[in-house]
């Protein structure tokens, strides 16, 4: 069972006799004999009893059908700071120990879905650190090579993944701790938008900044947590409905801002992983666009160097000021105590700093699509961590901290393996709510860069596409084919629409293809002809609200009908009267428009749009 992934899981259920009663069962008995630094706790017969019994509840519930419950009989963990009722709650500290009364709104979606909790993780103490060894319960080591460490706060969850002891885990990240663990683990590691998954029943670190994170072995299975663990929480008084125009993909013509200046701290061979994954991306289509990063560098400052401490001590300070509690570890200790001493006005100078500063990172991102930066500058051992323990902590944060306070979502990937055996990271970041369109970026890497699970040595299956089969509702599912393809001279009109990018494919073999004379910008024309070929098409989804204004720019000879794509699926998309190719140039063996004008602009000299 170990390494197994949601699918092994589900089809364990599905195609044979076993139950969760058997393999979660047997699994648990398993992890009660393992790493009392990764697991600060594993299921009670009691505690496991208790939920086999509701999943079977709910399975009734659902007719019988498992297919019902996404999650049905899946295991998975949970960072020893987050709450469910009837277990205790340590956020790695005994002396701060209490049995919770309710579960947190995240883990209860998951429940409901069928996943079964089998332990909560060790973590850097009050989820204050990104080390992953700040515990009285242990420091959790990195599974590539004990000597090193595994990253936190987010510890126990990502090294229990990493180890394939459970498919998903749930961490927190405020300044980076769902992603640093998941660099140096080789997961996925999703950051949300804040907001989109209730932090309610998790104890807080920074709460205005707080977020629940996904670790997974591949983004397939990052995604189908996701969907079932994001959702508007009203009780949760920072969570956020996620908005209607949120992107679901971005653009075929991907633009990727990374760092013009990047800071290695020495780690030469850090920056020739990064530099192969930037490569990776180009392979993959993407222009990387360099970008002076200080605004963002500014803003992570303010993260620890600023009156954001004080939430800290807000949540915690007073029990660690009054002494007595139990293993509480000395530089956390002083990190929170030190978020006492910051005043209001203090804040707000900040407050107005950071507005400043969320300007440039705006308009900075205003140029590309996501920023691609490595996930952590450098990889330390455990005694490096112990002999620099705050300046080695703050450059793991170099490409993380800002993300929370700027308002932005991010996913770590896995990236190239140093020579000594070790993984690196990548990350990808985007503005709020572009959650989705980071994952089908993830696709892409994982389909091109695939890597193996975690620490098992075991190869990850073929992506499962996460194309729609259907359109959402109140979409209009468009294929086009010339001036409005990604980063052409058009794209705009669908995008200020709020169009989404699905995917990109062919027609079916049966269209003939024109350079339209005299158009400006150029425009290409498609005809049906049995003597035809495939050509490229983008498909975007465009509300049907907007679908009349966007149609009522299309001039003569074009217009809006009904396309056939290599797959047999009928899209609505771009036509053109026949009477226009008498004077139209055929482009039909270049099998799509950016192919032509890539032979135009090479001939002329010019840029492809």
């Amino acid at each position: 069972m170990y390494g197994w992934m949601i699918n092994d899981w589900l089809a364990a259920y599905r195609d044979g006799p076993a139950t969760p009663q058997v393999l979660v069962g047997e699994l648990v008995e398993q992890l009660r004999q393992g790493d009392p630094a990764i697991w600060i706790a594993v299921a009670t017969d009691s505690q496991l009893a208790r939920q086999l019994a509701q999943l079977a509840e709910r399975l009734a519930a659902a007719g019988g059908a498992q297919e019902a419950l996404p999650l049905y009989g899946v295991p998975f963990a949970i960072k020893d700071n987050i709450d469910v009722a009837g277990w205790q709650t340590t956020a790695a500290c005994p002396g701060f120990a209490r049995e919770a009364e309710q579960t947190a709104a995240g883990v209860q979606r998951l429940m409901e879905a069928g996943a079964i909790l089998v332990g909560k993780t060790n973590l850097d103490q009050f989820a204050t650190g990104l080390v992953g060894t700040r515990s009285p319960y242990g420091a959790v080591r990195n599974p590539f090579n004990p000597e090193f460490i595994s990253g936190g706060s987010s510890s126990g969850s990502a090294v229990a993944v990493a180890l394939g002891q459970v498919p998903f885990a749930l961490g927190t990240d405020t300044a980076g701790s769902g992603r640093v663990p998941a660099g140096f683990n080789n997961l996925v590691g999703l950051k949300p938008t804040r907001g989109a998954a209730s932090v309610r029943g998790v104890v807080p670190a920074c709460r205005s900044l707080d977020c629940l994170s996904v670790f997974a072995l591949d983004v397939g299975d990052a995604e189908t947590v996701a969907g079932q663990l994001y959702g508007f929480d009203p009780e949760d008084e920072y969570a956020r409905p996620r908005p209607d125009t949120a992107p679901r993909a971005f653009g075929a013509a991907l633009r990727l801002g990374v760092p013009q200046s990047p800071a290695w701290f020495g780690d030469t061979e850090a920056a020739a992983c990064f530099e192969q994954a930037c490569d990776g991306w180009r392979a993959l289509g993407a222009t990387l666009v360099p970008l002076d990063f200080s605004a963002f560098h500014d803003a992570a400052a303010l993260l620890y160097h600023g009156p954001w401490l004080a939430e800290r001590h807000v949540a915690v300070g007073d029990l660690v000021a009054e002494g007595g509690l139990e293993g509480v570890d000395p530089i956390v200790a002083s990190i929170i105590a030190s978020g006492g001493q910051s005043s209001a006005t203090d804040y707000f100078r900040a407050e107005y700093a950071l507005a400043g500063l969320k300007r440039k990172a705006d308009a900075l991102m205003a140029q590309v699509d996501a920023l691609l930066v490595p996930t952590t500058p450098s990889h330390y051992r455990l005694r490096d961590i112990e002999a620099e323990p705050v300046e080695l902590n703050t450059r793991l944060g170099t490409y993380t901290n800002f993300v929370n306070l700027l308002d932005m979502a991010a996913l770590a990937l896995p990236g190239p393996f140093r020579a000594s055996g070790l993984p690196t990271g990548i990350t990808l970041i985007a503005p709020a709510w572009s959650d989705a369109a980071l994952l089908e970026l993830g696709r892409r890497w994982q389909t091109a860069q695939p890597w193996p699970r975690g620490a098992t040595g075991q190869a990850l299956p073929p992506l499962v596409s996460s194309v729609p089969a259907t359109v959402p509702q109140g979409c209009v599912r468009l294929a086009v084919v010339g001036a409005h393809l990604s980063g052409m001279p058009l794209n705009g009109q669908l995008i200020e629409r709020g169009a989404a990018f699905v995917e990109r494919t062919t027609t079916a073999p049966e269209y003939r293809f024109y350079a339209l004379a005299g158009t400006v910008p150029p425009k290409p024309g498609l005809l049906r002809d049995a003597e035809g070929a495939a050509i490229e098409v983008e498909l975007w989804d465009v509300p049907v609200g907007a679908f009349g204004s966007f149609v009522a720019l299309i001039p003569a000879p074009l217009g809006i009908g009904t396309l056939r794509l290599a797959d047999g699926r009928e899209v609505k998309g771009f036509i053109c009267e026949g009477w226009a190719r008498d004077d139209a140039l055929d482009i039909t063996s270049f099998g799509g428009w950016r192919r032509y004008m890539a032979s135009v602009a090479s001939a002329t000299g010019q840029t492809a749009e």
